[in-house]
């Protein structure tokens, strides 16, 4: 797990945006992180899925929830996206969660999204962060960390592929 206090935990751009959109070395918001676990496991879809809730996303979102993070500048490999941390953005997709946690042996929840919903962003029960889009599904990174880098800097994140 990262160490919640250091100041060095991001590299200085990821840090600095992370710090213009307010957050903090410790910034922990568990009553709004618990609010939406109760209203995701309270959401059923009409197919009958339900989200599933587990510590690695409720972490996710008692850190960065209620953030919305933009990059401080040009992308490596492609536009660098802004970030919405909330989890709501991807209440109506328990079945989409449910088949990529099938299909990649976890659970999946809701983390986020990127751009202007153009894209949900996923947490596995291991801290894994996904996109999800039109074009597909795409592995952001092992945790937030990389995975903020990953959408921050515009780097190129890879494709999920079957076989």
């Amino acid at each position: 797990m990262p160490d919640h206090l250091s100041t060095t935990r991001f590299p200085v751009n990821i840090d600095a945006a992370l710090r213009d959109a307010g957050w903090q070395p410790g910034r922990w918001d568990i009553k709004l992180a618990e609010h939406w676990a109760d209203t995701l496991r309270a959401h059923v879809s009409p197919g009958g899925h339900r989200h599933s809730v587990f510590p690695a996303a409720v972490e996710a979102w008692a850190e960065f929830g209620g953030l919305r993070v933009t990059s401080p500048g040009t992308g490596r490999h492609i536009a660098p996206a802004t970030v919405r941390f909330d989890p709501l953005a991807g209440l109506h997709l328990a079945r989409t969660f449910a088949d990529l946690g099938r299909a990649l042996d976890t659970e999946i929840a809701p983390l986020g999204e990127e751009g202007e919903h153009s894209a949900v962003l996923a947490i596995d029960m291991e801290g894994r962060i996904y996109s999800l889009d039109h074009t597909g599904d795409w592995f952001l990174g092992h945790d937030i960390d990389t995975a903020l880098s990953t959408l921050i800097t515009g780097t190129q994140p890879a494709r999920l592929v079957t076989g």
